[in-house]
């Protein structure tokens, strides 16, 4: 079997003539397109090391990308204030850029599509009204009540005394949230009414999410296997992608504080097709439409957290972004042009959009600095990189120290993606790799797809 390593774009699929490739293909006739990625992340890489694998793309730039984008053959990092969006237009009109992929959520909320649409230039992610379904909770529970998205009951409350009275009244477990943007930390799964009644303290009178606590949702606990669905949307159409799941608790057997991610695998052996076809037609299809009616569609990457149990599934959250890390994994199974694709479905022919999978599973180890997702340190030199074997590696949070070595910046570090025949498979060889990197700081899970992989043992298949 090919290794991670060996995937170039020689796997793509393109060309006017193939069956499936998409209008895009045909419309840039015999041109190719500059591609620019906003953000610095494992998810960012991830898209990076895809989208400059297409024919079609001439160079890719990263905005301001990391150690590792400037890795990647034809990608270039430029230091460009994303927070602007002004140089950000300006940059894509003097770098003749067709095609703007915008990867992290805070742009997005922030209207950085709107300005870069309204300046002619494609992009790929919602309009700021759009991404509210993620910018703000609140909002995206209501657009569940009012389009009869299945979801847990819930609540919005911006008194203490109410939230509380409400914890009360509902009793634990029960999930206490902050609405808006808090990088993946504002929610608390309270298994008793003190532990939920502290959350609203802390999140309503201590701010200790700043101004993303000032309006809570407080909603049922709803048990069963969390997975992750993911769905390229045009307005109403949609094309959805592979499954994954991800692991968001900081130590084996899902033990510990949530964190942004510690790991993620693909496909997610809880998803089949009946619960598919539930989830696009129920939550998928019905979001899109409801954004629609509502004056705001949605046009970019659609993330549905589910929690399945009994053989259905109820939304957990919408993002409005590849996740991160499943999009690593992700992007390592897809065999098709997602340059092509993306600009198919920047022009609005998202319908004519097919995408091909390789049939291996992926799976990915973050490895973070110790301490994540509390106080860690910075800035330790991170070795042997480059001769990494059996996986791919994604830089989340690295930087370059005066000396030119790659060192630590962030909680979460570098990204171990790896192809197998299955779940067990791919878990061996990335932490096969893991162990081939040398930096001193290091923490991650040893128990990634742990589920999957007792599926398989149970099923006598390892």
């Amino acid at each position: 079997m090919q290794s991670i390593r060996g995937l170039n774009a020689k796997n793509v699929r393109a060309g006017c003539g193939s069956r499936k490739s998409s209008v895009a293909v045909c419309a840039a006739q015999n041109g190719k397109v500059n591609v620019l990625v906003v953000g610095s992340g494992g998810r960012e890489h991830s898209l990076a090391w895809k989208l400059s694998q297409s024919p079609l793309c001439n160079h890719l730039f990263c905005a301001p990308g990391n150690p590792g984008t400037e890795t990647e053959p034809k990608v270039t990092n430029v230091a460009v204030n994303v927070a602007k969006h002004k140089d950000v237009v300006q940059f894509c009109k003097e770098k003749d850029v067709g095609l703007v992929v915008v990867g992290p959520e805070v742009p997005l909320v922030a209207g950085l599509a709107d300005d870069l649409q309204a300046a002619g230039v494609p992009t790929w992610g919602p309009s700021a009204r759009a991404a509210a379904l993620e910018g703000s909770k609140a909002f995206m529970k209501d657009i569940c009540r009012k389009y009869d998205i299945p979801t847990a009951a819930y609540e919005k409350f911006t008194d203490p005394a109410r939230a509380k009275a409400f914890i009360k009244q509902l009793g634990a477990p029960i999930v206490v949230k902050a609405s808006g943007l808090a990088a993946g930390k504002g929610v608390v799964v309270a298994r008793t009414e003190e532990e939920a009644c502290q959350a609203v303290d802390d999140m309503l009178v201590k701010k200790v999410f700043g101004g993303a606590g000032d309006e809570l949702v407080i909603e049922e606990f709803l048990d069963g296997e969390e997975v992750s669905f993911f769905a390229l949307v045009d307005g109403e159409a949609a094309v959805p992608l592979v499954s994954a799941q991800d692991h968001k608790a900081v130590g084996d057997g899902d033990t510990g504080p949530n964190t942004g991610g510690m790991g993620a695998y693909s496909p997610a052996p809880a998803m089949n097709d009946t619960i598919h076809k539930q989830v696009m037609d129920e939550i998928i299809y019905r979001t899109a439409r409801g954004m629609a009616a509502e004056g705001a569609p949605f046009r970019g990457t659609l993330f549905a957290g589910l929690m399945i149990k009994d053989g259905k599934a109820k939304l957990l959250e919408h993002n409005v972004r590849f996740g991160d890390p499943e999009c690593q994994g992700l992007m390592a199974r897809l065999g098709s042009d997602l340059t092509d694709a993306m600009l198919a479905a920047t022009r609005g022919r998202l319908a004519d959009v097919r995408l091909d999978w390789r049939p291996e599973a992926a799976l990915t180890v973050v490895m973070a600095a110790r301490g994540y997702p509390g106080d860690y340190p910075k800035g330790s030199a991170i070795r042997g990189l480059e001769g990494v074997t059996g996986a791919k590696v994604f830089h989340a949070g690295t930087a370059r120290n005066a000396a030119g070595e790659v060192v630590s910046a962030g909680g979460r570090v570098l990204n171990v993606t790896a192809l197998g025949a299955d779940v067990a498979e791919a878990q061996a060889k990335a932490y096969a790799a893991v162990k081939q990197i040398q930096w001193a700081d290091a923490y991650y899970r040893s128990d990634i797809g742990w589920r999957a992989v007792e599926r398989l043992r149970a099923a006598g298949k390892h």
